[in-house]
């Protein structure tokens, strides 16, 4: 019998841990960064937004707790100094650092044809999206491996499990960073070091938005409908849930998993749609 007087509060997750977030000022970076904040993580938002950036520090420091527990610092990522520079930073600042959210990415040109693809955007994308999270774990790591403990998290794409009709360089920055997640695993695990991707659905963030050149309510109601999973639509916050599942405890023995948000969207192959419409 479950006694009455159980407090319904929900648990702050991420008391007494700092977490750094790529690409943190906006879209599902933004989101995570108001979760972990809520959950009692201190927070270290890093972008090359400047604006969007410090106007959410601010905005996080007063709301949920006293200003020094977020902050913001400029980072691009695919500078090895200035990923360097944000995990120095949270250290020096907070005393520790216990997760490493790669998360910064672009989509790139959208074409989806060999032919039209652009070598210059197609390394443009790589770098970012890929070597940009390489960076980020090599540095997480560098502080996290004396500590012998630690949680690196990156943002993957429904992408990675599907093909076709996809940009060629972003389907594969997505693809290769499930390769690094799995050799990270292997390698950091002995020391206490948790490695996970999220993988999602598409997501009406701003990046997206604007490459699809549609507004939000737009978007949205294009990937429903293209989506597996009906009477849904995915938002940021809903990947940020499952960031924190994954840097929490409840996740302590979790290490190596693609937690693919997608409503099922990879399982569905689009012959079987097809027959099950002409079934009705």
């Amino acid at each position: 019998m479950v006694s009455s007087d159980i407090s319904t509060a929900s648990p702050r997750k991420l008391e007494g841990k700092v977490a750094i977030i790529t690409g943190g000022a906006s879209g599902i970076g933004e989101s995570t960064a108001r979760l972990f904040v809520h959950h009692g993580a201190k927070v270290l938002i890093a972008d090359v937004q400047d604006k969007l950036g410090q106007s959410l520090a601010m905005d996080l420091g007063p709301d949920l707790g006293p200003p020094e527990i977020v902050s913001f610092v400029h980072c691009n990522v695919t500078s090895d100094s200035d990923l360097e520079n944000a995990v120095d930073t949270a250290v020096s600042r907070y005393g520790q650092l216990d997760i490493m959210y790669n998360n910064a990415g672009i989509g790139g040109n959208l074409d989806t044809t060999i032919l039209n693809s652009d070598n210059a955007d197609f390394k443009k994308v790589l770098e970012i999206n890929l070597f940009g999270s390489f960076l980020g774990a090599k540095h997480a790591a560098r502080v996290m491996i004396p500590a012998r403990k630690g949680c690196i998290l990156f943002t993957g794409s429904v992408a990675a499990s599907i093909s076709g009709d996809l940009s060629y360089a972003y389907k594969a920055s997505k693809h290769a960073i499930l390769g690094l997640n799995n050799n990270l695993t292997v390698e950091l695990g002995k020391y206490g070091i948790r490695v996970n991707t999220i993988s999602p659905y598409g997501v009406a963030t701003p990046m997206v938005t604007s490459g699809m050149q549609m507004d939000k309510k737009a978007a949205e109601e294009f990937m429903s409908a293209a989506g597996n999973l009906r009477g849904a639509i995915l938002e940021p916050e809903d990947v940020a849930r499952a960031a924190l599942y994954l840097a929490s405890d409840d996740a302590k023995y979790v290490s190596g998993l693609n937690l693919i948000v997608d409503g099922g969207h990879n399982h569905n192959h689009p012959l079987f749609g097809a027959t099950d419409s002409l079934a009705n």
